[in-house]
């Protein structure tokens, strides 16, 4: 248990995250305030790939994280021995990708003497939130990213009850393979959104409700049926309608997933919907559930964009909630590519 000469509810979290294709290191005060945020991309590194290559994108973390900690810490003006804690993810994520951060983590808190937070990758993008205002609960988050989406419900701060989960791709995962189908270079999803805006016109694709009272998802069946368009078009030598594909995709997903959304925050009773996740930054969704959530009179909070996709700023947040209960990690915490969300409960 934390020291109790520490003050727990106030801290400066260096926070370190390394889950997939970004390196990011952020220094936060107190939960919400971002003293610096630095983050080394490596889209254009997997571009030639035409997505993310694990092992590539755990030497390009090899390569930047040192250089990419002592920016953070100069950036946020201060010094090493003023840090708090150090923080880190821990999962899920690329297990090689994963290692990179912990390894870097684990070092630097020993050589500190500060303490270790191991974090959990969705709850640094649910507690994105923090940085727009305060959380109140019961909550309801949607998470929609590459690798997730998911309905949450949370009762207190730092419980989480999974209601509803994809079936088969992620929302993220399934624009990418639709923009790949629409010849998008990687990453296709902001292209698809773009698109989607700008048609004129959509084509009519699938809305995958499954069961009537079923908060889960599935997306498969409707990047299927976008294959099912393209290919049709090309076997009947007709130019293939992109514009008009990509917003037919768009609706499908967007209408799903705000449907359920709301119908989830009025079931549980949820006093805000957060939305979260890289997908958080598609213009699309946000417009689309700010327009549904105003007219049905519920509090909704959206990350800034820079805090929605992969960032050290949300894995420090959420570490916050670790700090102020003094539970820490030992140093010979391991990384999970499957750590769930709900044994990283704080309650």
């Amino acid at each position: 248990m934390i020291d109790e000469r520490i003050d727990r509810e106030h801290s400066c979290i260096l926070a370190i995250e390394t889950s997939c294709d970004e390196t990011s290191v952020a220094v936060v005060r107190d939960g919400y305030e971002v003293l610096s945020s630095v983050i080394a991309s490596q889209i254009e590194t997997h571009k030639a790939f035409g997505g993310v290559v694990p092992e590539v994108a755990s030497r390009k973390h090899v390569e930047s994280i040192t250089m990419i900690i002592e920016q953070a810490v100069e950036e946020a003006g201060i010094e090493m021995k003023d840090i708090s804690a150090v923080a880190v993810t821990q999962g899920p994520g690329l297990v090689g990708a994963l290692l990179v951060g912990v390894m870097a983590a684990k070092s630097l808190a020993f050589a500190l003497g500060k303490p270790l937070i191991g974090t959990h990758h969705i709850a640094g993008h649910i507690y994105a939130n923090r940085f727009v205002g305060d959380i109140q609960y019961p909550s309801m988050a949607l998470v929609v990213s590459g690798g997730h989406t998911e309905l949450v419900l949370m009762k207190e701060e730092g419980s989480f009850e999974l209601i509803g989960r994809t079936r088969d791709d992620a929302v993220g995962e399934a624009y990418d393979k639709v923009a790949r189908a629409l010849g998008f270079p990687y990453p296709g999803g902001p292209h698809v959104d773009r698109m989607a805006l700008e048609a004129p016109e959509s084509i009519e694709l699938p809305r995958v409700w499954l069961e009537p009272d079923s908060y889960d998802f599935s997306f498969s069946g409707l990047k299927s049926a976008v294959l099912n368009v393209v290919n049709q078009s090309k076997m009947r030598g007709e130019d293939v309608r992109i514009e008009a594909i990509a917003r037919g995709f768009q609706e499908s997903v967007v209408e799903v997933l705000v449907e359920k959304a709301v119908r989830a925050v009025k079931e549980y009773g949820a006093k805000q919907l957060l939305l979260c996740g890289g997908v958080a930054a598609n213009r699309g969704l946000r417009s689309a559930l700010t327009e549904r959530c105003r007219a049905e009179g519920i509090q909704l909070m959206i990350p800034p964009f820079q805090y929605c996709t992969d960032n050290g700023a949300m894995i420090a947040a959420a570490a916050h909630l670790k700090w102020k209960q003094g539970s820490f990690t030992p140093l010979d915490m391991k990384a999970d590519p499957q750590l769930p969300l709900e044994d990283w409960a704080t309650f």
